[in-house]
Formats: structure tokens, C-alpha cells, sequence
């Protein structure tokens, strides 16, 4: 199995940075609100000093989906989706151990994170533009054709696993009580994205393991190493 960008992506946004893991005995991962709780001051020390468009991260985020043509208040980053629903609330509902942590590490970096389900994966994910015939599922029973053009997560099978790039993941690759391998990407395209993806890589990689999940394989993307391969059977 593999992650990788196509040429197209790099071309247009040359500074982008991506950390990958392929993460083995999911099932054996427990429920512990103590993850989430250590990592809540530092979401809370970002909130009050930045509003989301100011955070180096997201406005990033926010200048690369308005050169894809998007209205960046009209499609957020996942990051920023996270955390603002998170200003207002103060809590986000609860999916899958895995999910809610991840969810609170994207957060407290202001850098999305992507999780897919591999056994629902076809061979492979490629960061690319649509050409329109790929499916992508809802998450109300639907299937959607991104707009040619579009940058999506998509497989040897057609499937769209997102839309708009980091803005919305589909239903078909959702982790479920029933994932055991998964794969992780964070994507950054602000200027610090190396020193923070690589201090992301040590907090995933010590937490998840303290929680009996493995590591199978890491990498880190860019313009000069722009693929993982992991075995997956």
C-alpha cells in the first residue's frame, strides 16, 4: 500500500510538508480521556492568542484553498473546522479512540489530520486533481463526483476518500469499531511545517504506543522524498 502527491500538487504548492504512519493493532487501542486532557491546555493557550485566521497554520491553509479557487470561509481546512467548533464549545462529541485523539493533535498543532481505514482503501491513496469520475461517498448514503480539477484523495479504485483536499473526508474509509490498520497523514504548508510535523511525529509515535497501538512504518514528504510503501495485507 502507499501515500503519495502527484506532481500536479507539488508543482503548485511547492512547500508543502506531510507526515505519514501506517499504525498496526488499532482494535487494541482503549478509550482514555487522559490523551485528550493533556493535550486541552495547549489548544487553549492557541485559542487565546490567535483568532484562526491569524495562526500562521491555518492561513496557510486559507491562501492554498483560495488559489484552488475556493472561498476560504466557505471551506475550512480540517484543522481550522476542529478548533473553531471547539472556541464555541469547548468539547467535541466522541468517535473512536483514535479519532477523538487525533482530533485534539490536529488542534493543538492547527494542522489537519487525516485517517483511513486501509481495508477500505484500493492499493494505494494519491493526492491529485479529479478528472471527475471518481466517487466519493457521504456520510447520508451518497455519492458526490468532485469537479474535475478538484484536489482529492483518491485510490486505484476511483474512489474519492476527500473533497477539496483536507476539507471533508468521505464515509467510505471512516475508522469504525472494526478498523485495525490505519493510515495517518498531516499535511502543513506554512513556513515552520518541518520543526512542527517532526514534534508531531514524536507526540504520535509516544502516545500511541503508550496505548498499544504500533507504528509500521513513517515518513516524512516532501519535495524531495514524496511517497510511503507499507505492506498491507
Amino acid at each position: 500500500m502507499y501515500f503519495t502527491h502527484a506532481d500536479a500538487v507539488w508543482t503548485a504548492h511547492p512547500q508543502l510538508r506531510a507526515l505519514t504512519l501506517a499504525v498496526d493493532n488499532v482494535l487494541g487501542m482503549k478509550d482514555d480521556p487522559a490523551r485528550q486532557e493533556r493535550l486541552a491546555p495547549r489548544v487553549e493557550e492557541r485559542l487565546a492568542a490567535h483568532a484562526e485566521s491569524e495562526m500562521p497554520e491555518i492561513a496557510a491553509w486559507r491562501e492554498a484553498f483560495s488559489k484552488m479557487g475556493l472561498k476560504p470561509t466557505q471551506y475550512r481546512c480540517a484543522a481550522e473546522a476542529l478548533l473553531r467548533r471547539y472556541r464555541k464549545e469547548r468539547n467535541l462529541p466522541g468517535f473512536h479512540p483514535l479519532v477523538d485523539y487525533l482530533n485534539f493533535v490536529s488542534m493543538s498543532f492547527a494542522i489537519p489530520i487525516a485517517v483511513f481505514d486501509c481495508a477500505r482503501v484500493t492499493d494505494g491513496i494519491t493526492v491529485r486533481p479529479a478528472d471527475g469520475s471518481e466517487r466519493y461517498e457521504t456520510f447520508q448514503g451518497g455519492v458526490e463526483h468532485p469537479a474535475p480539477g478538484e484536489i482529492v484523495f483518491t485510490d486505484a479504485g476511483g474512489h474519492a476518500h476527500s473533497r477539496r483536499w483536507t476539507f471533508r473526508q468521505s464515509a467510505r474509509s471512516v475508522v469504525s469499531a472494526g478498523t485495525d490498520r490505519v493510515l495517518i497523514v498531516a499535511e502543513a504548508l506554512h513556513t515552520a511545517a518541518p520543526q512542527d510535523l517532526a514534534a508531531m511525529e514524536r507526540e504520535l509515535t509516544a502516545a500511541l504506543s503508550e496505548a498499544g497501538v504500533r507504528v509500521a512504518g513513517a515518513r516524512m514528504l516532501g519535495s524531495g522524498e514524496r511517497r510511503l510503501e507499507f505492506p498491507h495485507a
